[in-house]
């Protein structure tokens, strides 16, 4: 740091001292041989490593050059002017400030990780008002801990975006951060469970993809109880396509043992953490990014039972499956085809897996056609659970699926998105409608659905 490390900096930078290093090695080779050159460089090494610690790189064959001021201008040209003539890999060491530059910034680094619209003057923000999955999501976990002092947290470096900040000051001693090292996070939350631990495991979706063989090797192969909260399931709007969490239950659900759940609202996050918390072997918990949806919560969460769906509504010509969130989707169609004299059921599925196949089956006998709607791509995900169900129970009936397409989506709002790619009522309506022909609701022929 400081002046040391820009002096050194400036030497092995040097023409001149590039050059003298060059011919020396040279000449020790040509009248030393190989074991000359091997001495050599194993003192140049020794000496380097009592002024730089990052002679780590150079073991494994890169020229380490810095740490130098990122902020520099000046500085960063020339030195890239000269690394442009190396004939190997190099690592350059370049430190900078995170919000350098705008005060607001320097003082609340957690806000400004990732913000809408703010006064640039001051830096305030509207308050939010109705707080988030994962605030709901940490104090949940804050008061099932103080029921269970097995109960243990785990983050990857995302102590803010997963909500376990909050959770850190009533047990710090059970409280793990391991830094941005999913895979050993997993792998961590194994070892602990295998101890009696009840490990609870905050990543994010799109980030729990870089663990996928702990979880199935380390975890569910080993049939342990460790719970794996996923924030920003889903959409993730602004944040782009790194962090959609649009795959995981495609990459979770073939793994066997495995329980996985969806929750509708902040109350039924927190019977589903009660209830994973109860279970022998290892469950997921996807939720998404953003505000809660403001319901009254109980008293004291409770055990939900394993595979079994909530019918919020029967119905006797469509079944309307809407998973997690997007339960306000499926009852918003379930009214518009009210509207025309169709009679829908609404289902909250709660388990992806295991899916509650007697619902699927009781249903199956008695309506022209169901409907999925997820915040996953549709490759793999729910609404592909549904299908291989009913396939299995042998029934022939269609399956309108509203999901993400197979493709990456781009940053963006997420009511944009969804309307650009079909996520919406309308959408449903429009394959729908074909299949309802044949019931000859007086509305449905006069054309009104869609």
């Amino acid at each position: 740091m400081g002046a040391i490390a820009r002096y050194f900096h400036r030497i092995v930078t040097n023409e001149h001292y590039k050059n003298l290093h060059d011919s020396a090695r040279r000449i020790v080779e040509r009248f030393g041989g190989k074991t000359a050159v091997t001495l050599a460089r194993r003192a140049e090494e020794a000496a380097k490593s009592m002024l730089w610690p990052s002679i780590l790189f150079e073991e494994f064959g890169l020229q380490y050059y810095g740490p130098i001021d990122g902020h520099n201008l000046p500085l960063l040209i020339e030195t890239f002017k000269f690394l442009k003539a190396e004939n190997r890999p190099v690592i350059l060491h370049v430190l900078t400030q995170k919000g350098r530059g705008y005060q607001p910034a320097l003082d609340g680094q957690k806000k400004f990780h990732g913000l809408g619209p703010y006064d640039p003057e001051t830096g305030q923000t509207k308050p939010a008002g109705v707080p988030t999955y994962a605030e709901s999501f940490a104090n949940t976990l804050v008061d099932l801990a103080r029921e269970n002092d097995r109960i243990v947290a785990i983050t990857a470096a995302m102590p803010n975006g997963t909500g376990l900040d909050l959770f850190r000051p009533h047990f710090p001693k059970r409280y793990f951060d391991v830094g941005i090292a999913e895979e050993h996070a997993v792998v961590f939350a194994s070892g602990m469970a295998t101890q009696g631990y009840r490990p609870v495991c905050a990543i994010y979706s799109t980030f729990l993809q870089r663990a996928f063989d702990p979880v199935v090797h380390d975890v569910c192969l080993q049939k342990l109880p460790v719970v794996f909260c996923m924030d920003r399931a889903g959409l993730s709007g602004d944040d782009g396509p790194t962090h959609h969490g649009l795959f995981d239950i495609a990459y979770l659900r073939g793994i066997p043992g495995i329980v996985l759940m969806a929750p509708k609202d902040e109350d039924e996050l927190a019977d589903m953490m009660k209830t994973a918390l109860q279970l022998s072997g290892p469950s997921a918990i996807r939720y998404p990014r953003g505000a809660v949806a403001g319901v009254p919560r109980k008293a004291a969460p409770e055990v939900i039972p394993v595979g079994k769906a909530e019918v919020l509504q029967d119905g006797a010509d469509v079944a309307i499956l809407g998973l997690g969130p997007m339960i306000k989707m499926a009852q918003e169609l379930a009214g518009r085809l009210e509207q025309d004299g169709f009679s829908a059921a609404v289902i909250n599925p709660r388990f992806v897996k295991p899916i509650d196949r007697e619902m699927l089956e009781h249903y199956a006998g008695r309506v022209s056609a169901f409907v999925t709607f997820e915040d996953h791509v549709k490759m793999g995900g729910f609404g592909s659970a549904v299908v291989e169900a009913l396939d299995e129970l042998g029934s022939s009936i269609p399956v309108v699926r509203i999901g993400w397409p197979d493709q990456f989506i781009e940053h963006g709002k997420v009511d944009d998105l969804r309307a650009k790619y079909g996520l919406s009522v309308d959408g449903a309506l429009a394959q729908l409608r074909p299949l309802l022909m044949h019931r000859q609701r007086p509305a449905l022929v006069a054309g009104s659905i869609g």
